[in-house]
C-alpha cells in the first residue's frame, strides 16, 4: 500500500481524501509531546531507596503513605521528564523531633540525600547547593515548599530523614511554576512529525523537536521568580524581580534570542515572554551612549557587544513573527539609537572592533572579531527590514548601504582561501565554529562555492559527540551548534545538518548522564558534563543546565528546513515552502500566527513528491522545489520560474494546494 493512502486511511482527519492539508488536532506525533497537560504533576518512579523506609513504592502508586524510620533513611523519585516548582505533601505521622531535607537534581549522577545540584553559581570548587529542611516541629496535614525556597529544574527529588524519630509521608507532588500563565502546556500551535530511517530511533526527529519546544517552555517564568543577587550564602532563594513584567522568558543573557525566541514561534507561538524580556532590556537603556545591558535584573550585568545585538535580533524576531507594530513603534526610537551605538564602534578598517567581551563561553573575543562582524552583518539587514516595514526609507538605504560594505572587508579581512572558511581574526589562522557558521547562515558569503567550502570545513571538527568549537577547545556548544546545523542547511548540504543532529542531539537526548527530556547546555569532547567558560575554567558539572533554550536550535531548523516552512514578512503575510528532503520520505507539520494556520506535508514515493500546502486566505508565498521536473498545481500541469540554480519556484496565493513534482 503507498505511503499516502495508508496515512489517509490511518488519520483521516490530518489528510483528507482531496489532498488538502487541513489544521490537525491530534496526530502521531503527539505520542512525543512531553509537556505536562497539568501544572500538578507527580513521580513516576522510585529511583533509589536507602536505609529504613517502608512502602516506598507508595509514593507513585499514590495508594498510601510511606515511613520513614531512622536518621539518614531516604528515597529519591524520578518524575520522568524535566519538572520545577513547589513540592507539596501530606505529613501523616509525625513525632515532635522528626524532620526531613529535600534535594533536587537534574542528572541522576549527582543524586544524594545531602545535597542538591549546583544552581548558584559555576565555580567548580564550591560546594553543592544544599537541601531544603524542614525541621522539626512538623505538624500533620498538607505541607507546601516555600515560594522563596522554589526550585526552577529537576528530575529526581531526594527526601531524607533527618532525625531518629519516624515520619510518615504521602501524596508527594510538583506544583510546576513555569509557563505560568498556561494550564495545559502541552497545547502547541505548531507541531511536526518526521521519520528518519538513519536514527537508531527512527522518531528521533520528532522526539528532538518536542524536546526543543519543551526546553523553551521551562525557560518562562513569573517575574518574580528570579535568583537573589548576591547570591544566599546556604541554599537559594528565588524571588527576585526578572523585569518589568510577566511572564518572561530566561536566561538573562539575550543571546538565547537568536535561538529560544524562533522555537516558541514554531511551537507554541507564545510571544508575549519575549516581548516583556525585550521591553525589559530596553527600559535598561542608557539614555547617554544608547548601549543595552547584556541581560536583565537581577544581575543587569553590562559589557557584552554580542549580547547586544543579540537583544536587537530577537527584536526583530519577535516583530516577524507577531507583527506587533504598536510595540515596535513604542521601542523603535531605542532600536535605532542601539544599532548607532553599535555602529558607532565601526572603526576606519570598516568592521566593527569588538570591546564589550563577555560572550556565549568562547576565548579570544575583541578587536576586528569574524563572529562579532557576522553579527553585525546580521543585525544590518534585519535593520533594513524593520526599516522598511515601517517606512522609514533613509534608514533602510543607510543600513543596506553599511551592510554591502561590511559584507566586502569581512570576506576581505577574515577569508582564508588556503583553508577555505573564515578566521578568527586578522591575526590568526584558527577558524571558528560561530564565525563560519554564522557567515553562511546570514549570508556573509560571497558565492555559493564559499558555503560549500565552509560546510566542508566545519564537519573537520566533528567527533562521535558532535562538533568540537575550536574557539573553547574541547567543549561542545549545541548553542553554537545549533547555528551549524541551521548553516549546514543552508548552504544545501541536509546530509551534514542530519549528521551533526544525530551525533550531537542524538548523545544528549540517551545519555545516562543527562535528564533524557529536555537539552543540555554544554558538555566536553568526551561527551562528560564539565563545561569550559570564557575565562578558563571548569564549571560544576552539576551546575551544567539540563534545559537550556540556546540549545534548542534544532525545533526550529526542522520546521524551517526539513518541513520548508518558514514565515517571509510579518505575521506570514508571505512564506515560503523549501522543503530539505534529507534522505526522508515524508514530513508534515506547521504553525500559527494572528494571520491563521500555516501547514505542509510532503511525501516522496519514487521519483514523485508531493507537496500539500495550506496556508491563509489573504497571504501570498513562494514554492521552491529541491530537483528538477514536470509540476502540477491542483493536478494542472504549470510552467514554473528558475532559481538561479536551476531549481522550479512557483507563486502561490494562500489557500490549500497540492503541488507534485515528477523528478526528471
Amino acid at each position: 500500500m503507498p505511503l499516502a493512502l495508508f496515512l489517509t486511511l490511518l488519520f483521516p482527519a490530518a489528510f483528507p481524501q482531496n489532498g488538502a492539508v487541513l489544521n490537525p488536532v491530534s496526530g502521531p506525533w503527539d505520542a512525543f509531546n512531553i509537556a505536562p497537560k497539568s501544572k500538578t504533576v507527580y513521580p513516576q518512579a522510585i529511583y533509589t531507596a536507602q536505609g529504613s523506609v517502608q512502602n516506598a513504592n507508595n509514593l507513585v502508586s499514590k495508594s498510601g503513605s510511606t515511613t520513614f524510620s531512622g536518621n539518614g533513611s531516604w528515597v529519591a523519585m524520578d518524575f520522568g521528564v524535566e519538572v520545577g516548582g513547589l513540592i507539596s505533601m501530606n505529613f501523616d505521622s509525625v513525632s515532635s523531633t522528626s524532620a526531613i531535607s529535600l534535594a533536587f537534581t537534574e542528572s541522576p549522577v549527582f543524586i544524594r540525600p545531602y545535597a542538591s545540584d549546583d544552581s548558584s553559581y559555576p565555580d567548580a570548587t564550591t560546594t553543592y547547593d544544599g537541601v531544603l529542611n524542614v525541621p522539626a516541629p512538623i505538624s500533620t496535614g498538607y505541607w507546601t515548599q516555600p515560594a522563596v525556597a522554589l526550585r526552577g529544574g529537576y528530575r529526581y527529588l531526594s527526601i531524607a530523614s533527618t532525625s531518629d524519630e519516624p515520619i510518615t509521608i504521602s501524596n508527594v507532588s510538583c506544583a510546576i511554576s513555569f509557563m505560568p500563565h498556561v494550564e495545559d502546556m502541552s497545547q502547541y500551535a505548531g507541531y511536526f512529525y518526521a521519520q528518519d530511517p538513519l536514527s537508531q530511533d527512527v522518531n528521533f526527529l520528532t522526539k528532538l523537536w518536542y524536546s526543543g519546544a519543551y526546553t523553551v517552555e521551562t525557560n518562562i517564568v513569573a517575574v518574580n521568580t528570579g535568583r537573589q543577587v548576591p547570591f544566599v550564602s546556604s541554599g537559594w532563594a528565588n524571588n527576585a524581580t526578572l523585569g518589568v513584567a510577566g511572564p518572561i522568558i530566561v536566561d538573562g543573557a539575550k543571546r538565547d534570542m537568536g535561538i529560544a525566541v524562533p522555537t516558541q514561534f514554531v511551537s507554541t507561538n507564545d510571544l508575549l515572554p519575549t516581548k516583556n524580556a525585550l521591553s525589559t532590556m530596553f527600559a535598561a537603556q542608557n539614555p547617554t551612549t544608547g548601549a543595552l545591558p547584556e541581560s536583565g535584573p537581577p544581575l543587569s550585568q553590562q559589557g557584552s557587544d554580542t549580547y547586544l545585538m543579540w537583544t536587537l535580533i530577537g527584536t526583530y524576531n519577535y516583530y516577524l513573527y507577531s507583527g506587533d507594530a504598536d510595540w515596535l513603534q513604542t521601542i523603535w526610537t531605542n532600536y535605532t539609537k542601539a544599532v548607532a551605538y553599535v555602529e558607532s564602534k565601526v572603526d576606519s578598517s570598516g568592521l566593527m572592533n569588538i570591546t564589550g567581551l563577555r560572550d556565549w563561553g568562547r576565548l579570544g573575543q575583541g578587536g576586528h572579531n569574524a563572529e562579532g562582524n557576522a553579527i553585525l552583518y546580521k543585525l544590518l539587514t534585519n535593520s533594513v527590514d524593520l526599516a522598511t516595514y515601517t517606512n522609514n526609507t533613509e534608514l533602510a538605504s543607510a543600513w543596506t548601504y553599511n551592510a554591502t560594505a561590511l559584507k566586502v572587508k569581512y570576506n576581505e579581512a577574515f577569508w582564508l582561501p588556503s583553508v577555505g572558511m573564515y578566521r578568527d581574526n586578522e591575526t590568526t589562522t584558527l577558524t571558528p565554529q560561530d564565525a563560519n557558521s554564522f557567515a553562511v547562515l546570514f549570508n556573509v558569503t560571497s558565492t555559493q562555492e564559499q558555503a560549500d567550502s565552509v560546510s566542508k570545513g566545519l564537519q573537520k571538527n566533528w567527533n562521535s559527540y558532535g562538533a568540537i568549537a575550536p574557539e573553547l577547545p574541547d567543549n561542545i556548544s549545541p548553542f553554537i551548534g545549533g547555528f551549524e546545523v541551521q548553516a549546514h542547511f543552508a548552504s544545501g548540504n541536509d546530509n551534514a545538518a542530519m549528521d551533526l543532529l544525530r551525533r550531537e542531539w542524538g548523545y544528549m537526548l540517551t545519555t545516562n548522564l543527562s535528564v533524557q527530556s529536555t537539552l543540555l547546555e554544554g558538555f566536553t569532547s568526551n561527551g562528560s558534563l564539565y563545561y569550559r567558560s570564557y575565562d578558563g575554567y571548569n564549571y560544576d558539572p552539576s551546575y551544567i543546565s539540563h534545559s537550556h533554550g540556546w540549545s534548542s536550535g534544532p525545533t526550529s531548523a526542522l520546521t524551517f528546513y526539513v518541513l520548508g516552512l518558514t514565515v517571509t514578512s510579518p505575521q506570514g503575510k508571505t512564506w515560503l515552502v523549501a522543503p530539505h528532503l534529507s534522505g526522508l520520505s515524508s514530513a508534515e507539520g506547521g504553525f500559527e500566527t494572528t494571520l491563521g494556520s500555516f501547514n505542509v506535508k510532503w511525501t516522496l514515493e519514487g521519483k514523485m513528491l508531493t507537496l500539500q500546502i495550506n496556508t491563509p486566505e489573504g497571504t501570498s508565498g513562494t514554492v521552491r522545489l529541491p530537483a528538477s521536473g514536470t509540476v502540477s498545481l491542483n493536478s494542472e500541469s504549470v510552467t514554473t520560474d528558475a532559481t538561479t540554480d536551476d531549481l522550479p519556484l512557483l507563486t502561490l496565493n494562500g489557500g490549500q494546494q497540492t503541488v507534485i513534482l515528477q523528478l526528471s
